[in-house]
């Protein structure tokens, strides 16, 4: 599904990316360092530091998080596709949104499971469902996936119970495979829940999951030889884990790897491991050190919004984080319209807000530290959008548009194809051509 052929200079896509421009810049990319690391490829993922990153695949086209999906996202041009991890009984390595799998997969259809549905709290919140640290790979691998909106995305039902579960390895496998004539495919896995799977999670038969999501990782990585680190990004919500991985289980490893922290809500989201280590009485100055002395209010108050702060950002650039994933409504302040648009003319009023024009400090901050900024989801559908701060109604384009030219060096998008075209375009358009005289 290609996104369809752009004119050579568009005159509002210049307009948008003039006003979007003034509004901040690109910061170098930062090199991490590769101690021991894997035999670098001939190039790395993006284009003049730009990278688009397939969320969960081409999710806006296939089924999420199946290799089908992250075969079309590399076939339109992705630069890194995006597993999320959790783990199963056996301690595998699979790629779901999450561990509960009722709505991502065909579970339910299955009789010889249906004693494995229950109700588990996950970073506090009660689930109910099938949750794969009860599942053996081999078990998994007989269940189907399917549309998680569908919705929103009826279209994508039509691939409903055809694509399996997917393992890390065959995901690090197509990374490979499709890296050739010059293409490099790099590979930016999520650790799930990091703080259930190692103290908190429990097997349906009560016994302990006791599985560190980080560890996994690094070593399937190692195993399968995928350790150039421009072609690798971590990411997780939590705190503690990526600072782990920094410090002791990359290290131990041999390698270096570009580390993300994950925001979510920057006002009322807490990283969840700080509410866990916080109840259970966990010693906080080992796992965290002195971050504590960076946020005002210490732990105590470590909501998001506090690791936006300059010191809290100084604190995790020296000490684990190459990068920062805010929510791109967290970045780009939003506000309700008065009333829903149908601003696709498909007789459903869906379209709910407008941007403010208020651009969250913490980027220009991290740019200024040298930080990788991704921020998460473009999407295309009308319920993601929104409208620019003067009233435009903006297009999965226009918003990718928008946020390369505020300095973002990446985002995560559901529709490759769109992400691709909008760099293209912000690139030559921002050409410096000699004026004739």
């Amino acid at each position: 599904m290609p996104h369809p052929n752009l004119p050579r200079r568009p005159l509002a896509a210049l307009a948008l990316l003039l006003f979007a421009a003034a509004a901040g810049a690109a910061a170098p990319e930062r090199k991490p360092s590769m101690p021991h690391a894997s035999p670098p490829t001939s190039a790395a993922p993006g284009q003049q530091g730009l990278i688009v990153i397939a969320h969960r695949g081409a999710s806006g086209y296939r089924p999420e998080h199946t290799l089908e999906a992250y075969r079309l996202a590399i076939a339109q041009g992705a630069d890194f596709i995006e597993p999320d991890l959790v783990a199963t009984r056996d301690g595998e390595l699979v790629v779901r949104h999450e561990n509960e799998i009722s709505g991502t997969t065909d579970v339910a259809a299955h009789p010889e499971f249906a004693d494995r549905k229950t109700t588990k709290t996950i970073d506090g919140e009660s689930l109910t469902g099938w949750f794969t640290e009860d599942f053996t790979l081999a078990e998994l691998k007989t269940l189907r996936a399917k549309e998680r909106i569908p919705q929103v995305r009826p279209g994508n039902t039509r691939y409903d119970g055809q694509f399996p579960i997917a393992t890390l390895k065959e995901v690090i496998a197509l990374a490979k495979q499709e890296s050739r004539d010059g293409r490099v495919v790099g590979i930016y896995p999520e650790t799930k829940h990091p703080t259930w799977f190692a103290s908190e999670g429990r097997h349906l038969d009560g016994s302990p999951i006791g599985i560190s999501l980080g560890q996994k990782l690094v070593d399937t990585l190692v195993a399968e030889g995928f350790t150039d680190p421009r072609r690798i990004y971590i990411q997780s919500f939590e705190v503690g884990n990526l600072i782990e991985l920094k410090q002791r289980i990359l290290p131990k490893a041999g390698i270096d790897l570009p580390l993300v922290q994950l925001y979510g809500d920057f006002e009322r989201d807490t990283p969840y491991d700080i509410v866990y280590n916080r109840r259970s009485g966990a010693d906080l100055a080992r796992i965290y050190g002195d971050l504590a002395q960076a946020i005002p209010g210490g732990l105590a108050a470590a909501r998001y919004g506090a690791l936006t702060e300059p010191a809290a950002l100084r604190w995790m650039q020296a000490h684990y984080a190459s990068g920062l994933g805010p929510y791109k409504a967290s970045l780009i302040e939003r506000a309700p319209l008065p009333a829903k648009r149908d601003a696709d003319g498909d007789g459903h009023a869906l379209l709910a807000t407008r941007n403010t024009g208020i651009v969250h400090p913490v980027l220009a901050r991290a740019l200024a530290l040298g930080l990788q900024v991704h921020p998460y989801t473009v999407r295309a559908e009308e319920p993601f959008l929104t409208q620019t701060a003067n009233g435009i109604d903006q297009s999965a384009l226009g918003e990718a548009l928008q946020l390369y030219g505020l300095g973002v060096q990446g985002f995560f998008i559901d529709n490759p194809d769109i992400g691709v075209a909008a760099r293209n375009l912000f690139l030559e358009q921002s050409k410096i051509a000699p004026i004739a005289k």
